[in-house]
């Protein structure tokens, strides 16, 4: 099985905002959303990854959401349902580690209950991100936080980028259409169906993928200037 990392490069320059808040809400943190904005904020853990998704979807309103967390508690969970029954998040689709069955069974059987039985995927991942989309944003969330409080430094980027939401919609599709909905236990993930870009400013292809790897893989360093 090939282990070569699915990689988006962004052609057009980025104008990166950058925040550091130790206090407040992510309200306040995320601030307001803008099209092609990009939101880099820091924080010491004072709210937490159901909070970051409230505060966008109030902006975006009405959006298709997928996220991909390590683990959930059940009050984060309920929030996010309410989301859904309000009709805040239209519909919402969950990636998971694998081993999140086994060490919480009790929350699977609550995403089942809350969200519908096909809303859930386990993979080996230890990732975490967000794709909010509808028919004005294109939102990509990546993060450090999983979906529940836990107060320490952590980090958040937003993106309203509609060929990088497109790059995680791809993976998040080819997941829910080749994993099992049931099958928490399996040792080897699929291999994905090759990815390919072609975008001005350079090209960035991955082959079969091993989500194991994909989990792990280290892009190489950035620079981010306050503008």
């Amino acid at each position: 099985m090939r282990t070569t990392a699915a990689t988006y490069r962004r052609a057009d320059p980025v104008r990166r905002q950058i925040r550091k808040f130790k206090d407040g809400t992510a309200t306040q943190a995320i601030g307001e959303l803008a099209p092609g904005c990009d939101i880099f904020v820091l924080t010491f853990g004072q709210f937490s990854l159901i909070d970051a998704l409230c505060a966008i979807v109030a902006q975006t309103g009405p959006a298709h959401v997928t996220l991909s967390t390590w683990t959930a508690a059940h009050a984060d969970l309920e929030r996010a349902e309410t989301l859904v029954s309000t009709a805040k998040i239209r519909n919402m689709r969950w990636i998971v580690d694998r081993s999140f069955e086994q060490r919480m069974p009790h929350y699977c059987r609550a995403m089942r209950k809350l969200f519908g039985h096909d809303c859930i995927r386990g993979i080996k991942s230890h990732a975490k991100w967000a794709i909010i989309r509808n028919e004005q944003w294109n939102i990509v969330m990546r993060t450090s936080m999983n979906m529940n409080h836990n107060p320490r430094l952590e980090n958040l980027e937003i993106s309203d980028d509609a060929a990088f939401a497109e790059f995680f919609q791809s993976i998040a599709d080819e997941i829910f259409a080749t994993v099992p909905a049931n099958e928490f236990g399996i040792e080897e993930i699929p291999a994905m169906a090759a990815v390919d870009w072609d975008q001005p400013g350079g090209q960035a292809t991955a082959g079969k993928l091993d989500f194991g790897d994909l989990a792990q893989a280290s892009p190489g360093p950035t620079a981010a200037k306050v503008l």
